[in-house]
């Protein structure tokens, strides 16, 4: 619990009420990479309690409300539910540079957690000096700072769920302020990222940025937004994407073309063909078919294998080839095997888990875009 909550306990113990508070928010917020929800609750002499905190889960904040009010504590609500007023109507985004980083913290130096593409869907939670809290499609949280998004409405966001979009194809590329590849270069691209497009000219796309900017791509190496969506991943394209990054190097919360992490790279693969995974290789380890990975001639091209101290402290996540090898982020994308026997094996990798997701599509935590409503009007 955070330190900005004041309360007066009039009918139990102090400590009494504390414990079933904790016991209350474990239950309301399992993971706090996917929610917020911090208060206090500290015993003073106050003639009545004041209820401070933030949540961006309203439900949470009613079933405290509730369990205070059966115990008839009284207190005065002050518990902020976000998003934040401050932001008026413009609580969503999209990123709006090739990739964006997400900070834990509102400050350069903080801890890099992750990266959004361009074209994201973002919910937007609060604003702290440049500083923006946002939320990713698949609930991850985290800071960006303003060059990393534009703001838009509600309205604004369901105009671009209609608009023309094209998905950025190849591992790498550019945008050029002319439809010629000695043109000036706009920006670079990477696999992934989503954009507006305003028409043709001969083998150009005419894109627009969510801040405006306009450019030209190839169309060669984009794939229309109607098409993307309706890919299938499958043995032969997952193993194949994720052996065309093979020497990418490793970055820690990375999760796009330029570097990852072992995470953030298993997402990529499968987020080429329209499926968002969780973020962290814990959290990927909670979905998806299991699969008896101690019997090898269980597991199939595809899989995810997951390692770590034990099932419970899961670490690493890589993606299953053949004949006991697989392909992960560490240091670089290398493939590596789960055979003692092999040169290729590191005594360090215990494996504990493997998760089959290709035959997992639309269950919780693996959700494809044509399914998600930040991407998409719900049909």
């Amino acid at each position: 619990m955070g330190s900005s909550t004041i309360l007066v306990a009039q009918n139990k113990p102090y400590k009494t009420v504390l414990t079933e508070l904790q016991t209350l928010q474990k239950k309301l917020l399992p993971d706090k990479r996917d929610a917020i929800l911090t208060f206090d609750f500290r015993d003073t002499l106050q003639p009545k309690a004041v209820l401070f905190g933030e949540t961006s889960l309203p439900e949470a904040k009613e079933q405290i409300i509730a369990q205070l009010q059966a115990e008839n504590i009284q207190f005065t609500d002050s518990l902020r539910v976000l998003p934040s007023a401050i932001l008026g109507e413009k609580t969503w985004a999209l990123a709006n540079l090739s990739v964006s980083n997400m900070r834990a913290l509102p400050s350069d130096a903080s801890e890099l957690v992750s990266q959004v593409m361009l074209g994201t869907p973002l919910r937007v939670l609060d604003y702290n000096n440049k500083w923006y809290r946002i939320q990713t499609p698949e609930k991850y949280i985290g800071y960006m700072d303003t060059a990393g998004l534009k703001l838009l409405t509600d309205q604004e966001m369901e105009n671009w769920k209609q608009a023309n979009r094209y998905v950025f194809d190849e591992i790498a590329g550019f945008v050029y302020q002319s439809p010629h590849r000695n043109a000036e270069i706009v920006s670079d691209l990477i696999m992934g990222d989503i954009f507006v497009v305003e028409g043709k000219k001969g083998k150009y796309l005419n894109i627009k940025f969510p801040d405006g900017r306009t450019g030209y791509v190839l169309k060669s190496q984009c794939i229309s937004f109607n098409e993307w969506i309706q890919r299938e991943p499958n043995a032969k394209n997952i193993t194949s994407t994720a052996k065309q990054m093979m020497g990418s190097p490793y970055l820690w919360g990375g999760a796009s073309g330029k570097a990852t992490d072992c995470s953030g790279y298993v997402k990529l693969v499968f987020y080429r063909y329209g499926v968002i995974l969780t973020r962290d290789a814990s959290q990927q380890f909670r979905y998806g078919d299991v699969v008896d990975f101690t019997n090898r001639e269980n597991l199939n091209a595809g899989d995810l294998l997951f390692f770590g101290k034990s099932a419970a402290r899961v670490t690493h996540v890589g993606i299953y080839l053949s004949d006991e090898n697989f392909i992960h982020s560490s240091g670089r994308v290398h493939v590596s095997s789960i055979d003692p026997a092999s040169p290729k094996f590191h005594s360090a990798r215990n494996t504990v888990g493997a998760k089959r997701i290709i035959n997992a599509k639309n269950t919780e935590g693996i959700v494809k875009v044509k399914n998600h409503p930040w991407y998409c009007i719900p049909q």
